[in-house]
């Protein structure tokens, strides 16, 4: 019997790769609006190469880049960067279709509701704030209350416990294998691939369930805990 159903956001609540490429796009149009020197679609691939490098969630991105074009910071350019990144960032930001539905649902079937994502609290919860979601879920575990990143064991074993469930009562639903289902198999946990939020194409995720919607959730909670 399932208990908890435990998400990843990016990319399995909400898009996150369309919030980030608007978001770059607009702060690249700012800074060469203000003077930087460089060809849109050049800055918008060296930006995404610092990301592939340092991480999605690397919070000076702007900083690297603008140093690695110019030599140094000017601040000017850097702020416009910013303000347009942030602008076009809560513009951009939206849940897949479905999704608050869905927790609603599965809310009201009695399961417990978590959130175990990599990204920084801050950002965690900013996110989850502007999209209203910050009041549906019962615990939410980020980067920074562990210090480690999926799929190691100390994330999972966190918001198992702050859930007070047992391992094989927990559903994992994630959209990267090799973080969401990895980790939590390793415990135990059901598993489910958010195929639909998917940056690349996956053969085999390993998953006990593959979604192409997040509403399929429904049904299978149905089916685990023979609800009629």
């Amino acid at each position: 019997m399932i208990k908890a159903i435990i998400f990843d956001i990016d990319n399995t609540l909400l898009d996150f790769m369309t919030m980030k490429s608007n978001a770059i796009n607009a702060a690249v149009v700012g800074m060469i609006a203000n003077g930087l020197p460089i060809e849109k679609d050049l800055a918008i691939k060296q930006i995404f190469d610092i990301y592939n490098f340092k991480g999605y969630e690397h919070q000076k991105v702007l900083n690297d880049f603008i140093v690695n074009t110019i030599d140094s910071i000017d601040y000017k350019i850097l702020a416009a960067g910013i303000v347009e990144y942030k602008i076009a960032k809560e513009a951009s930001l939206s849940l897949y279709p479905g999704v608050k539905d869905t927790l609603v649902n599965l809310s009201n079937f009695g399961l417990k509701l978590g959130i175990l994502s990599d990204a920084p609290s801050r950002e965690a919860w900013i996110r989850m704030y502007i999209l209203k979601i910050h009041k549906i879920f019962d615990q939410v575990v980020t980067f920074n209350d562990t210090g480690f990143y999926k799929p190691a064991k100390e994330p999972f074993i966190k918001i198992k416990e702050l859930l007070d469930v047992e391992y094989h009562e927990c559903l994992m639903v994630g959209d990267w294998p090799e973080r969401d289902i990895k980790g939590a198999k390793q415990l135990g946990m059901k598993t489910a691939f958010a195929k639909y939020g998917a940056t690349e194409i996956i053969d085999n995720s390993d998953a006990d369930y593959e979604l192409d919607t997040i509403h399929e959730l429904v049904d299978i909670i149905r089916s685990e805990n023979k609800i009629l």
